[in-house]
């Protein structure tokens, strides 16, 4: 007896472990797998976090791979209209069926009732309505409008205190039919962001080190709106991903993620405002899965996130206001070429108007933390003469501004120079 129900407790675990998983969900678990990979992960520390055995990952790989999730929900939906189709074809034919067979006998409407199983009642039945219903639906919208947080059932109590002839169902069937609701309460915003995330105190400090984005909207030629999803470097200004469509929800915003995780490899932050899409728990999750941090800023400070609101007057000023979108479809052309222009043709000023493309290829090494920890050491001293510098600090300091951009240099190390030398060398620092 105790074997066997031990066997049950068993057999009942499995099956309650047992999943069914959907394409669309298979096509977002392989696309977390390849995110953790590319973080670092190993396969069977994926397996675990997916809840999956080696097998069915290497079947779903097998057979989705390459697969986006909106391609997955679109062959749903698309199986789901073919269904629906084929339910209506058949009520259809059946009702021509019907027809034709009342049409050609002339039967009678209780023979008829017969063969379509209607009850004669419900063929012969015409609606009354009661003579106060009138005076009873506005007295109802009255009660209403005076209490809009009021359902049905306690209109209709109070209906039933002023001697109305209401009860809960004839209240529901007038309060459907003349479009009545309790309005939906809003749900408080979360703001998770704060001043000690804004890009000037957590800077970037090499490529890769910590992504931007935002969104930016405009219209077609017929008002439709468009959407952009931009995700920047911060450290090189490298337009990484510039998506465009009617809407982008936070599984788009997760798929772009994956896509450039696979492409460029695993940033170290992503910095962001308090947007819907990007505090959405489905992001968070999967931002801490692969082990990437998330800067928020404060609420109601763009100039937090400067580099993305940077980028977007320049995404404004040189690209949307000077084009007209005639469809999605050009929008997507045009946003490609203008992204391309941007990362290697464009000079960026705050980058010696090198290009983006160009500089980070230039930088693609971050600086040794030798040179840091000796530039660090340098800065104690208030106006050192160019004749004191030690040789190998002169070399490491003409290194740091061949590979660094002026500006930068100076935000990062708190350094003013005041004047240079013909040979590119600063005469003095000072704070």
């Amino acid at each position: 007896m105790k074997v066997f129900t031990h066997v049950s407790e068993e057999t009942e675990m499995t099956t309650k472990r047992r999943k069914r998983h959907t394409p669309e969900q298979i096509v977002r678990k392989l696309r977390d797998a390849d995110a953790m990979l590319n973080a670092g992960k190993d396969q069977a520390a994926v397996l675990q976090a997916l809840e999956v055995s080696e097998a069915t990952y290497l079947r779903w790989r097998n057979q989705y791979g390459g697969m986006k999730a909106e391609e997955a929900k679109r062959l749903k939906q698309l199986e789901d209209e073919n269904r629906r189709l084929k339910e209506l074809v058949a009520e259809k034919e059946l009702d021509i069926k019907m027809l034709k067979h009342i049409a050609v006998f002339a039967v009678s409407e209780r023979r008829a009732c017969q063969v379509t199983d209607q009850p004669r009642s419900s063929q012969r039945y015409q609606p009354q309505s009661r003579d106060d219903e009138a005076a009873l639906v506005k007295r109802m919208r009255e009660l209403a409008a005076a209490r809009p947080r009021f359902g049905y059932r306690r209109i209709a109590v109070l209906l039933r205190r002023e001697d109305w002839e209401a009860s809960n169902t004839r209240v529901l069937r007038l309060w459907r039919r003349e479009g009545l609701k309790v309005p939906q309460k809003r749900r408080k915003k979360r703001y998770l962001g704060d001043s000690s995330q804004a890009c000037h105190i957590q800077r970037a400090e090499h490529k890769d080190h910590v992504w931007c984005w935002d969104f930016v909207f405009d219209r077609t030629e017929a008002g439709s709106p468009l959407k952009w999803l931009s995700i920047v470097d911060e450290y090189t200004r490298e337009c990484l991903a510039l998506k465009v469509d009617r809407s982008i929800t936070s599984e788009d915003v997760i798929d772009s993620l994956a896509e450039l995780f696979a492409m460029r490899g695993v940033p170290g932050a992503i910095r962001s405002d308090n947007g819907p899409e990007f505090v959405a728990g489905a992001i968070r999750r999967w931002l801490k899965q692969v082990d990437v941090e998330t800067h928020y800023v404060a609420p109601g400070s763009p100039w937090e996130n400067g580099y993305a609101e940077s980028f977007h007057s320049r995404l404004r000023d040189e690209f949307l206001e000077m084009e007209m979108f005639e469809s999605l479809a050009a929008a997507r052309k045009l946003t490609t070429a203008w992204r391309k222009d941007y990362n290697d043709v464009r000079p960026h000023s705050s980058l010696g108007y090198a290009t983006p493309s160009e500089f980070a290829t230039r930088c693609a090494a971050s600086v040794p933390k030798s040179i840091s920890a000796t530039l660090v050491n340098f800065a104690s001293h208030i106006d050192i003469e160019c004749n004191e510098w030690p040789g190998h600090l002169e070399r490491e300091i003409d290194f740091v501004f061949r590979c660094r951009p002026t500006r930068e240099f100076l935000a990062l190390n708190r350094f003013q120079v005041s004047h240079f030398n013909g040979a590119n060398r600063p005469d003095r620092f000072r704070f």
